[in-house]
């Protein structure tokens, strides 16, 4: 059984949320397991409970536990996704602390690396996978949210493909700011992202070949970023003559 050590009475929330957030990160407690009441948890840091409801709200703002009502309810250790890598990536830039020409500039880097990796790790699911979803992109478009996440499977899946999870993270995170960026700024034209953008990537990771897909997959970020620019461009000129700071 985990034991935990007394804290001192400064930041005493702070070193408890640590305790705790190592504790479920080194698997003492893992995915699922349901943490120690509130009253046991202050009897162990020798805190009072108020600074361990402190601790265990500031671990569920950051993702790690969830919180359930009822009989069989409790504090429950989550599943640790890239979702909380991508949200703290959305959060900065609406903090303005990203822009998007360097959310452009990222992807120039990272797709086309991601793209040759996937052709070369290339299997029978993962095809398929790939295929469907470059067959969605061609059904008539029904909402710009759906446009969004359909345009947006086809890089998700290549770089679950490509078999490096740091890369995949990056490009969840990648995608979570270009769909964030597209609904902010509320284009007026629904074909930012045509269908056929992605279909030279597609067929050269399907046919195995990875400096095709390297070149394929650079020439449609390029292509790409280039229509996101301008799309920023056209918003803050239309916000400067409406005299509307952004």
């Amino acid at each position: 059984m985990q034991s935990f050590k007394p804290v001192k009475q400064s930041r005493i929330s702070d070193e408890v949320a640590d305790q705790l957030k190592r504790s479920i990160l080194l698997g003492y407690f893992k995915a699922g397991d349901k943490l120690p009441s509130e009253r046991d948890l202050a009897e162990q840091f020798k805190v009072s409970r108020i600074a361990i409801r402190e601790s265990l709200r500031a671990l569920e703002n950051k993702g790690f536990i969830e919180t359930r009502q009822g009989a069989t309810g409790g504090t429950f250790v989550t599943e640790l996704t890239f979702e909380h890598l991508s949200n703290a990536f959305v959060d900065l830039f609406m903090a303005e602390k990203l822009s998007i020409p360097e959310l452009v500039q990222m992807r120039v880097l990272l797709e086309p690396e991601i793209a040759r990796l996937a052709a070369l790790h290339k299997g029978a699911e993962s095809a398929g996978r790939l295929k469907e979803a470059l067959e969605r992109e061609d059904l008539p478009i029904r909402s710009f949210a759906e446009d969004l996440e359909i345009k947006t499977m086809v890089h998700i899946i290549l770089a679950e493909m490509c078999g490096n999870r740091f890369f995949e993270a990056l490009e969840r995170s990648l995608m979570a700011l270009t769909r964030q960026a597209i609904q902010a700024v509320e284009p007026e034209t629904p074909f930012l992202h045509p269908a056929g953008m992605h279909d030279e990537v597609v067929e050269a990771v399907l046919a195995g070949d990875p400096d095709l897909a390297w070149q394929a997959m650079k020439r449609h970020a390029m292509e790409f970023g280039e229509s996101l620019i301008n799309m920023e461009k056209t918003f803050r000129t239309k916000k400067e003559n409406m005299g509307v700071n952004y």
